[in-house]
């Protein structure tokens, strides 16, 4: 019986590592490391070609990368704002401020697979940002190859204890398929609970779009800020007009010179405003005494149809990957 299921894990295991790679890019929440590390181990005992593994995998990120590249590309910051809705990473849509794309560009792909959260956001941004096709897919082809290359590498180089624990698993029949089934699903619970727990921590009382407006209109307008992140603000160049530009980890700083009685609305373009809500808490800490997130943020704005401003942001030429490569500057 063991020999047998181990047999079906070698005999499926090119047309496993494909659909699991390429769904849990696609942004499901199916993590493709466990069979990729059993792929490696199955590789090094001849019951898998290593080559046809990193193959398979590598073709897999490639497709879910492009689909999700063009779809940014064609819609923007709406595909963006998708998944943030419904990603299970409670950091996911506040990401693009934390990392540093601005400066990194092309190059973030060699790292994205890395970073939870980011594998799935960067090639949209990239599409978004109208990174170049050839280099998009020259970055995120090297990145998708280091990532596989290193999971795969695991499993091969420690093949003799995977082996053990492969047999284990199979003598076990059912029950492991029972385990590791609830194990998917305490996954997906927790990722849901942190996500959860994230917005329950930054409720806040927020301002509508409605009232922001009629303090503008009555002459009471509050300091209105704007905490996206550069790149965000290349995707998307609307602003709230009179909106001050900070970013979500310096706000305290950019707005030394606001009298902490001041009102301060804070707006972004998050789901459930949770960068706006991360800046008001910590200017709040800081001594704020009247400070509220924009309850929709920019897009609630827009739709209701309130006016709107465009930042005159330059948007760098793309180099090709050989000159960045070569001159080490930042890969558009």
């Amino acid at each position: 019986m063991t020999h047998a299921i181990v047999e079906l894990i070698a005999e499926y295991g090119l047309l496993l590592v494909f659909l699991n790679v390429l769904v849990e890019q696609a942004g499901v929440p199916l993590p493709a490391v466990p069979t990729l590390v059993v792929a490696g181990a199955l590789s090094s005992i001849g019951k898998l070609p290593l080559g046809s593994v990193i193959l398979v995998a590598l073709l897999a990120c490639l497709i879910s990368d492009i689909a999700w590249y063009l779809a940014g590309r064609r819609f923007g910051a709406s595909v963006m704002r998708t998944l943030c809705r419904i990603s299970l990473s409670p950091d996911s849509c506040v990401k693009q401020s934390e990392l540093r794309f601005q400066r990194w560009r092309g190059r973030i792909l060699l790292i994205a697979k890395f970073v939870p959260g980011l594998s799935t956001i960067a090639p949209p941004l990239m599409g978004a940002m109208r990174l170049r096709p050839l280099v998009f897919v020259f970055f995120d082809g090297l990145g998708s190859l280091i990532w596989i290359g290193a999971i795969v590498g695991l499993g091969y180089a420690f093949s003799q204890q995977i082996d053990r624990v492969l047999f284990v698993l199979a003598g076990a029949g059912t029950v492991t398929v029972e385990c590791l089934f609830a194990l998917l699903i305490a996954y997906v619970l927790v990722k849901w609970w942190q996500r959860k727990r994230l917005l329950l921590s930054l409720r806040l009382a927020r301002i509508t779009v409605d009232e922001l407006h009629r303090l503008m209109e009555d002459g009471k307008a509050p300091v209105v800020v704007d905490v996206r992140s550069q790149a965000s603000r290349l995707v998307d160049n609307r602003i709230i007009p009179g909106s001050l530009m900070a970013s979500l980890s310096g706000i305290d700083q950019e707005l030394h010179q606001v009298p902490i009685d001041q009102e301060v609305v804070i707006y972004c373009s998050c789901p459930n405003e949770v960068s706006a809500a991360k800046a008001a808490k910590g200017l709040l800490v800081q001594g704020y005494r009247k400070v509220r997130p924009l309850l929709g943020g920019l897009d609630a704005w827009a739709d209701a149809g309130y006016d709107i401003e465009r930042l005159l942001l330059e948007q760098p030429v793309p180099m090709d990957p050989a000159a960045m490569m070569s001159s080490g500057h930042a890969v558009h």
